[in-house]
């Protein structure tokens, strides 16, 4: 990172810049863990102690305010694609694209073979509604019971339902963690999640193989899927169910192929969506609009069904928009009075390679999620971190939001304490301790990537073009401070 301090100021000592980050930490834990409250006045009252710091040590209230600034512009791309995903979402579960994905996911069943369908029925139903929560809160909790049928220990079961789930919410381009990692480290969407299917695909396939071993001794008794067959039957009786409603998330993916910037690219698929919802669901268009601006109610009756369905909508991406720029309000104050260089130079001392560099930036993600207790925030402050070492490094920024993907998303639902941990547990009736041994796609996605740093498989170098734009936004932010 480099250094861009004004004349009569000086640069932030460890302990200064540490003031600041445990402020900002000890907010969050108290708001969250104790209050149970929403991070984001915490992460106001960060911001007031990182500006308070950057005033003692000699920065104009000028430069911190452009630090804000220039934090929130950094996002205004993820929140336009934020936005259109809110409006995709809304569209297509009124257009029957998401239920029928979830009831071409839910017929993989099969109980000779329960845990490996697990893990792809919740990836599936994941990658569709871009969600591990509401993936978990409704399928995973009919097939919890279903592998209580089945006399299959409930650990087991919630590790496949999550590994599954985590896999479709890092994966999805309807995603939020999946539109904010490469918006912290400066890459595009679609780049992202095609530099991430390396790795991914590598701990997916692990988890699947162990899946199927461990099937082979509990997935041979018979029991009810009861619960599972009324979803179908409420999704088929609610939603004109047909495999040609399957082209709107295909053109989503041939887009994403051809690199088609991911704004035009979403906003196309919510465009097909929406021609499907009048054609073959019968939406009306003030319909159609007030799914892509408020999101679905559904009211079906069944309350796995509806709990799955009631979302989507531009109005829906409210608190996480907000919680994003609240932190890079955070993060550009930090950066602006070189707290952040600070407190990234006394990591980097010990990442010498660009194996070490990934490392680091894997284990920052997982400690994050210890401390903060939220995987926008381990993100946020993951990628916003190390997004210029990498520069530095000579090092493409898909590397480094691949890395935080592969630690900040999916391990988040690993640590007790942590507000996605406490959500599974309560959720899945099964204590974090139990079933985190078996979520192996989350405790193997930061192990691969460590792998691949240090063994440089599928590591992009920083192309010319990404360099001359890396120099000339350090030149501007020199000129900013020195103004």
């Amino acid at each position: 990172m480099k250094t861009t301090i004004p004349e009569g100021a000086r640069a932030p000592t460890v302990l200064e810049a540490t003031i600041s980050l445990v402020a900002l930490i000890v907010g969050i834990t108290t708001s969250i863990l104790i209050y149970g409250l929403d991070a984001h006045i915490p992460m106001v009252l960060g911001v007031v102690v990182a500006s308070l710091m950057g005033l003692r040590c000699g920065f104009s209230w000028t430069n911190i305010q452009n630090g804000m600034v220039r934090g929130i512009t950094n996002a205004i791309p993820a929140v336009i694609i934020l936005l259109v995903v809110g409006m995709l979402i809304g569209i297509w579960i009124l257009a029957g694209v998401v239920p029928t994905l979830i009831t071409y996911g839910l017929k993989i069943l099969s109980p000779s073979i329960f845990l490996p369908a697990t893990l792809l029925i919740c990836s599936l139903i994941s990658l569709a509604t871009g969600t591990s929560w509401g993936t978990t809160g409704t399928i995973g909790v009919a097939l919890m019971g279903v592998g209580a049928g089945l006399g299959i220990p409930a650990p087991l079961t919630a590790g496949a339902v999550l590994s599954g789930a985590y896999f479709g919410d890092k994966m999805s381009p309807l995603s939020d963690t999946t539109n904010m990692a490469p918006a912290m480290a400066g890459t595009d969407l679609f780049t992202h999640i095609r530099h991430m299917s390396y790795t991914t695909g590598v701990s997916i396939c692990l988890t699947l193989i162990i899946e199927i071993v461990l099937s082979l001794k509990y997935g041979a008794a018979e029991g009810s899927v009861e619960r599972v067959n009324t979803m179908l039957t409420m999704l088929g009786e609610t939603y004109s169910i047909s495999a040609a409603l399957l082209v709107a998330p295909l053109v989503v993916l041939v887009v994403s192929i051809k690199k088609m910037p991911a704004i035009p690219g979403i906003a196309l698929g919510a465009i097909v969506g929406a021609i499907f919802a009048a054609a073959l669901q019968g939406s009306s268009w003030p319909e159609i609009l007030t799914a892509a601006m408020y999101g679905v109610t559904s009211e079906t009756g069944v309350p796995d069904v509806d709990n799955l369905l009631s979302r989507g909508g531009m109005n829906a991406m409210a608190y996480t928009i907000s919680l994003t720029m609240i932190a890079l309000m955070f993060g550009g104050v930090m950066e602006r009075t070189n707290q952040l260089k600070v407190l990234a130079d006394a990591i980097l001392k010990r990442a010498q390679t660009s194996g070490s560099l990934i490392m680091a930036t894997a284990l920052t993600g997982v400690g994050s999620n210890l401390v903060l207790c939220d995987q926008y925030m381990s993100i946020v402050m993951t990628g916003r971190t190390y997004a210029q070492a990498y520069r530095d490094r000579n090092l493409a920024p898909e590397n480094l939001s691949r890395a935080v993907e592969d630690s900040a998303t999916v391990t988040a639902n690993l640590v007790p304490w942590n507000s996605g941990g406490a959500y599974q547990a309560a959720t899945l009736g099964v204590a974090t301790i139990a079933y985190a041994p078996f979520a192996f796609f989350c405790w193997l996605s930061p192990i691969v990537t460590i792998l691949f740093g240090y063994f440089n498989i599928t590591i992009t170098p920083l192309s010319e073009e990404e360099r001359e734009k890396s120099e000339a936004v350090s030149k501007a932010a020199m000129k900013d401070v020195a103004g």
